[in-house]
This record gives structure tokens, C-alpha cells and sequence, in this order.
């Protein structure tokens, strides 16, 4: 992946929900009371976000390559067409190559847009609202044919849509409208870009309690990789594989990390997932991580 790619990548994932195709569960006897993980946004106030990214390729016999990104997004819940209107921006980006500060195409194109979601009442993804607006914002930095091939291809309004689908159902997929008991296990298909193809494995998100946040009470789970399907697979594991297109999962590819979500209200208070996976270019280990910041206090 080229060191201005890793932009793209990380942008699309913080926007991206759900699809409330689960029932609830009952708890079991003895087990903490479930937790509601409604889709109830904050409404019209901005919610900004710091998120960060370290990206390494570590290769036979030669020193490591480290790409980091840095930038804080704002972004805003709008009732809207009977759901949700979603607007993002990108704010203060930066790129660094090796301990030196780059410039960005990348980065220079998404400071200059807006990414805008249709969601449906329940968290739905529906679809996006003026992708094109990318490609001005591409072609304000780089007449067309000057970029770099992969980042114009990048921000083409099919390649936008399939992104921010897929990233958005890799978050919250079986999380929202449903009750959630400790040690539940939910799962969704996500993918890594190795040796410039992009691989899919298995994400699964164990339910390991509550925490109070300074945004409110919020869901705890932990996050691991799966990269091939369990013989025994619950039926929910192979519904989320088969609804995700049945990709051919990699092997090799594992995964640590913790997501934390509030559920009085819907606010993504923290997520940090390491990813590694062994190519034959090398070892690359993918770190990502989305704080919230700041809640926009109620207007008058």
C-alpha cells in the first residue's frame, strides 16, 4: 500500500452500522441483565474524533518501512428521509514516512470533501449522498491524469459506496438493535490490503462487559481474527460470511484489539484493532485507532 493510501483506508473505516438481522437473546441464569445497543445517534451535534495509524512492513533481512497518519474527523447525525443523514469531514491530517512528515494527495482530497451517508432508522446502511463530490475534490489538488493511479481509482463513486459499506457493516454488524450479554460473541467480515490485494478474514467481537465512559455507560468487547470458517460455525458466524459475498478468507491473517461503544447513546468511544498478516513482500502489521474527543454541548 502506498504511504498516502493508508488515508483512504482509515477515513472510510471510521464512518462506517449494521443490519439488524438477529433476534435478541436471553440471558442466561445467573448472567449480568442484556444491554441495548439501540441505534440512538446524537442528534445535530458534532462529535469529533482523533484517529491515528501505524502501518509496518517488515521484510527479510532489511529495516523496517513504518507509514503512521494522524487527523481528527467531525462528524454530525441528522434525522433524515425517516433515518439518518451522516456528514464527516477530515480535519488536520498528517502523513509520516519513516519519521519524516510527507505531503499527501490523499489527505489534501479528503480535507476538501465531505463524506455523506444515507442510514436507515435502525443503523442501516442504505447508501452514500453525492460520492462525486470526491473526484472535485481530487481534481482541485491533481488535474485529472496527474494523481496517482490507485487514488483516483480509489475515490471513484462506485469504489466510495463499496468501501464505506462494507467498513461501516465490518464496525457494528450484529452489534445494534439487540441485546447483548457478557461473553456473546458477534462476528463480521473485514479485510487488509496485502501485497496490493485486499484480503478478508473473520472479526469476532466477544462481549466482555460495561464500562462508564465520560459519553456514558458503554459495551466493552474485545476483538480477535478468525481466518478460516470453524468446522462447527454457529449459524449467525456463517450468515455474516455468506451475506459478506462468502469471500475466500486468508490465511495467516490474526488480529488483538478492543471496541467500545456507548448505548444510552449511540457514540463510538473508542476502537484499536492490530492487525498483522505475512505476505510475499513481508510481515505487515496494520495498528489503527479512533478516540472520541468531544460532544458538541445541547444549543439553547
Amino acid at each position: 500500500m502506498r504511504p498516502g493510501l493508508l488515508w483512504c483506508c482509515l477515513v472510510l473505516s471510521l464512518a462506517a452500522g449494521c443490519k439488524s438481522r438477529y433476534p435478541p437473546l436471553n440471558p442466561a441464569p445467573g448472567l449480568p441483565p442484556p444491554v441495548r445497543l439501540d441505534f440512538k445517534p446524537p442528534v445535530d451535534r458534532l462529535l469529533t474524533e482523533s484517529v491515528r495509524a501505524t502501518q509496518t512492513l517488515q521484510r527479510e533481512g532489511q529495516p523496517e518501512v513504518r507509514d503512521e497518519a494522524a487527523f481528527t474527523t467531525e462528524t454530525r447525525f441528522t434525522p433524515s428521509d425517516g433515518g439518518w443523514r451522516v456528514a464527516q469531514a477530515v480535519r488536520t491530517p498528517r502523513q509520516v514516512h519513516d519519521g519524516q512528515d510527507v505531503p499527501s494527495l490523499s489527505g489534501a482530497v479528503l480535507e476538501r470533501f465531505t463524506l455523506r451517508m444515507q442510514l436507515a432508522a435502525d443503523g442501516t446502511f442504505v447508501k452514500l449522498v453525492g460520492p462525486e463530490a470526491a473526484q472535485e475534490a481530487l481534481r482541485q489538488v491533481a488535474p485529472e491524469g496527474t494523481g496517482l493511479p490507485e487514488v483516483e481509482r480509489f475515490f471513484t463513486p462506485e469504489a466510495l459506496e463499496t468501501r464505506t459499506r462494507r467498513e461501516w457493516e465490518a464496525k457494528y454488524a450484529g452489534l445494534l438493535q439487540r441485546n447483548l450479554v457478557e461473553g456473546q460473541r458477534t462476528w463480521a467480515v473485514d479485510f487488509v490490503a496485502v501485497d496490493g490485494e485486499e484480503r478478508a478474514y473473520l472479526l469476532e467481537r466477544t462481549v466482555e462487559g460495561t464500562r462508564p465512559t465520560t459519553f456514558g455507560d458503554a459495551v466493552v468487547l474485545s476483538l480477535k481474527c478468525l481466518d478460516a470458517l470453524p468446522a462447527k460455525a454457529p449459524a449467525e458466524l456463517r450468515a455474516a460470511w455468506t451475506e459478506a459475498g462468502s469471500p475466500e478468507l486468508a490465511k495467516g491473517v490474526t488480529c488483538e484489539g478492543e471496541q467500545v461503544v456507548a448505548w444510552g447513546r449511540f457514540i463510538p468511544v473508542r476502537r484499536l484493532l492490530k492487525v498483522k498478516a505475512v505476505g510475499k513482500g513481508g510481515t505487515l502489521t496494520l495498528t489503527t485507532e479512533s478516540q472520541a474527543e468531544m460532544l458538541q454541548e445541547e444549543g439553547p
